[in-house]
């Protein structure tokens, strides 16, 4: 992957709790965000899908604007008691829709906050016609503020943003400010799978998720038997390069 799926979306600038470890963050509590939260001009059915569809799938009380208290999300009532997978910046919606068909007895969030890839995922999800799939169309770590502890089953990281540049590596997912979190939401035994084809994010997958308490299950370049190939990994096949596939256990 190169740089373009760094300027779409990344780690945004919202006022709320502050990550720990998290980079640049003032005293004020705001935290910076790094990336663009809209690109190309969007279609008219583009438009149609955000301004129909996105209110009901857009739960209440992530944003510290809804939620300042940072009262815990209900994921009962969201999802009828169903086990809850996170998807953590969905691109364009393919894995997330395919993973909802495919598990209907799941409930599904996506966290990602550049708008076309929202807009995109609307789409299919209307093509598509699941209904077990709620959007954060946002930072992750909002969400991870109010996501009860132990309340994530399975968790999915493809194809982040890769920031390459050494300087720009502290602002990569796979750091302490955004596992240690993610690691207090997933439950016990829970499933972390990162997806990438850059060598040195794997190395620091590798590096920083064990310190964040979980244990690497497997490393392997053949993907999961579930997989569905993204849009960002055909990229990377016609660059010629090699995907890597990631499994990590949420230690008890």
């Amino acid at each position: 992957m190169t740089e373009d799926k760094a300027a779409e979306s990344g780690i945004g600038q919202t006022q709320a709790g502050v990550a720990p470890g998290s980079e640049g963050e003032p005293a004020s509590g705001w935290r910076n965000f790094y990336g663009r939260r809209s690109g190309k001009t969007l279609r008219p059915s583009q438009k149609t899908y955000l301004t129909e569809d996105l209110g009901r799938l857009r739960p209440a009380g992530i944003s510290p604007e809804e939620n300042p208290e940072r009262r815990p999300l209900d994921l009962g009532v969201l999802f009828g008691g169903r086990p809850v997978w996170l998807e953590i910046g969905f691109g364009g919606g393919e894995h997330m829709v395919h993973m909802a068909a495919r598990n209907p007895d799941v409930g599904l969030i996506g966290c990602e906050p550049f708008v076309n890839g929202v807009a995109m995922l609307l789409g299919k999800i209307r093509e598509a016609g699941v209904e077990n799939l709620l959007v954060h169309p946002g930072d992750v770590r909002d969400l991870f503020d109010v996501l009860p502890a132990g309340s994530i089953r399975k968790a999915f990281l493809n194809y982040p943003d890769p920031w390459p540049k050494k300087r720009h590596h502290k602002r990569r997912f796979v750091t302490q400010g955004h596992l240690q979190p993610l690691a207090r939401v997933l439950a016990p035994g829970a499933e972390f799978r990162v997806a990438t084809d850059i060598p040195d994010y794997v190395r620091q997958t590798l590096e920083e998720v064990p310190l964040a308490g979980f244990d690497l299950v497997n490393q392997s370049g053949t993907p999961w038997e579930d997989w569905l190939s993204t849009r960002y990994e055909q990229k990377a096949l016609r660059e010629g390069r090699e995907p890597h596939y990631l499994t990590f256990r949420r230690m008890g």
